[in-house]
């Protein structure tokens, strides 16, 4: 089963250049754009590492990072700070909010297995062990507005819905492609 990140970066370029290295080196990959969005789905993808821009809106990285470390139900996510040549992480205040590490934007394929190839093991290692709990996580009280709770619930519903959607469309274009 392929390792799981949560991707949480508001720079468009930065997300799918991530992405698209994560998913060719075999992981599977959700991305947000925003720190609250990235609250709410870390019950619902349960990732084994959560790769955050230190300074997204809404909650930050640091902010992130504090939250899996205090929930049981996430202390076993790695977390990677993201910080760039403008807006570099301070690496102390990264690890006092419990970040695993940093890694410096743009990163490229080999930096970023460096950092996150350790990383996952030692995850491997915190589920083994069970330093996790196994009660739901909770849900965070973050005050969001209508839409951003709109966007998150769209945004996990067609997570969900995608196989599904791929399978059926799939059918009617070879079923309109097939001759009579």
């Amino acid at each position: 089963m392929a390792a799981r990140i949560l991707l949480a970066d508001d720079s468009a370029i930065a997300q799918r250049l991530g992405e698209r290295m994560l998913r060719e080196e075999g992981f599977e990959v959700v991305s947000v754009t925003d720190g609250e969005t990235a609250l709410l789905r870390l019950a619902d993808v349960d990732p084994d590492a959560l790769i955050v821009d230190a300074f997204l809106p809404k909650r930050s990285g640091f902010e992130l990072a504090e939250f899996v470390r205090e929930t049981a139900a996430h202390r076993h996510i790695g977390v990677l700070l993201t910080g760039s040549i403008t807006e570099p992480v301070d690496e102390e205040k990264a690890m006092a909010s419990g970040a695993d590490g940093v890694v410096q934007k743009p990163f490229g394929v080999v930096s970023l297995l460096e950092a996150l190839t350790p990383l996952l093991e030692k995850v491997a290692e915190r589920r083994l062990a069970g330093e996790f709990g196994s009660e739901a996580p909770p849900v965070p009280v973050v005050p969001i507005s209508d839409e951003e709770r709109i966007r998150a619930a769209v945004t996990v519903a067609l997570d969900e819905a995608m196989p599904q959607m791929v399978e059926l469309i799939t059918r009617e274009v070879l079923r309109t492609l097939r001759p009579a």
